[in-house]
């Protein structure tokens, strides 16, 4: 029970870092999205290599990378899993810098559900009851946002499907958490470097104090609420995680209507209902699943 609790505890402490980090992008609007990604990306790395040093992991992490490298189907996941964490990251930090702080928190409400239908059409996992009726609720959701402004949601899909994606690389990928994250920082860091260096307008670290102090800090608050996330998935189940999971997108909706006042018209209220409606059925459908095996184990 002290082990749950102290995963729930992880779990809520990660997604209130993902909840409110549009904030911490917001705090930059004189850096350029690709910029802000790139920095992400080599202070991740760097942050990466401090927490195994300070952590004395070295020697687990130099065996993990080394069993990577002799695995050319291990080593070509990470790559596929890079890729796809840092279109989600751009596709994230772009939508928050160009105000739209909603539209990155449907695209978190999406994620559970994306990863149902991966389950289904990927993993040939069978598609429940709850589950077939909350995708269809999401889907209908979709549908009407997409009516309402003309045009496909495209950004909150592009988060939805890769973060989706990587998680399911991620789940068939046998590393530790901060091995993987950091070889897949590391995979994406000549490029970060290349175009920070010689493309960039700007020009490497070529801000002021405050600003490159917070272009620093992105290393941080991009790894610690990975690594907590990944404790927390240790010691509670995935029901529990999976309510937790929507304290992230709640606390941007929260922070796009409340902080920076982004339109929110009835329209839109109904179709996010869609979405809502069809997160709690999913959510009961897994509760009751849960329960139900709990009893028959018993």
């Amino acid at each position: 029970m002290k082990e749950q609790r102290k995963g729930v505890l992880l779990g809520f402490i990660a997604y209130i870092f993902w909840g409110v980090i549009p904030i911490y992008w917001k705090l930059m609007p004189m850096v350029d999205p690709l910029d802000i990604l790139c920095y992400r990306i080599v202070w991740s790395f760097l942050f990466m290599l401090i927490y195994i040093f300070v952590t004395k992991k070295w020697t687990l992490f130099l065996a993990e990378v080394k069993s990577v490298l002799k695995e050319k189907k291990k080593l070509f996941a990470i790559i596929c899993a890079a890729i796809l964490i840092s279109l989600n990251w751009f596709t994230f930090i772009y939508t928050v810098s160009q105000g739209h702080v909603t539209q990155a928190s449907l695209g978190y409400y999406m994620n559970p559900l994306v990863n149902v239908l991966l389950a289904t059409l990927i993993l040939k996992e069978k598609l429940s009851r709850s589950g077939l009726i909350a995708c269809g609720l999401a889907l209908t959701g979709v549908v009407l946002l997409t009516i309402q402004t003309g045009q496909l949601p495209l950004a909150p899909l592009i988060m939805a499907v890769t973060f989706s994606f990587y998680g399911l690389i991620k789940k068939g990928v046998s590393v530790s958490s901060y091995t993987g994250l950091t070889i897949e920082t590391f995979v994406i860091l000549p490029l970060a470097l290349i175009y920070l260096i010689f493309f960039s307008k700007q020009g490497f670290m070529n801000y002021e104090l405050s600003t490159n102090l917070l272009l620093v800090g992105a290393g941080v608050v991009t790894a610690i609420p990975l690594l907590l996330f990944a404790e927390a998935a240790k010691k509670i189940s995935y029901i529990i995680l999976g309510f937790i999971q929507y304290v992230g997108p709640t606390l941007m909706l929260l922070s796009a209507l409340f902080i920076y006042h982004e339109p929110y018209s009835l329209e839109q209220f109904m179709a996010f209902g869609f979405i809502w409606l069809g997160i709690a059925v999913f959510t009961y459908g897994n509760i009751y699943t849960y329960r139900k095996e709990k009893r028959f184990v018993k």
